[in-house]
């Protein structure tokens, strides 16, 4: 199934989900990265510095990792496409003008927003509204 890349029909789709619970992220050895799969990250990037994980929070915590402040993931249900131009400056500028820090994070079927656990619904409102105003 190929993804949607018309910008209009994007938005218009949005559908944003918060996601139950709470995620952090956290950076690990990446030679050590067999040790950190048990802990059932969403998310990993190797950077030179390190793996970073997203993670269940209690995962990071049981874990005993240093880590990020509580984040709370708002996915797109709309099936974006990989080539897509457009999408994610919308959904970071509709964030910007309620002052929401995002962090996005683009898998093969959807768009993934990590948001502040303290804003998220805030940030949920606003990408319903950017949808409306595009449908």
């Amino acid at each position: 199934m190929i993804g949607i890349t018309d910008l209009s029909t994007l938005l218009a789709s949005l559908e944003p989900v918060l996601v139950d619970g709470e995620f952090v992220y956290a950076t690990v050895p990446p030679e050590k990265m067999h040790d950190y799969l048990a802990l059932k990250p969403i998310g990993l990037f190797f950077e030179k510095e390190g793996l970073t994980l997203i993670l269940p929070r209690g995962a990071a915590e049981k874990a005993e990792l240093a880590s990020s402040a509580p984040l709370r993931c708002i996915t797109m249900m709309v099936h974006s496409s990989l080539e897509a131009v457009g999408m994610t400056a919308a959904m970071a500028a509709a964030l910007t003008k309620e002052g929401v820090s995002a962090n996005v994070v683009a898998a093969y079927y959807h768009d993934h927003i990590f948001v502040p656990a303290a804003d998220a619904e805030r940030a949920v409102a606003a990408l319903w509204a950017l949808s409306a105003a595009a449908g």
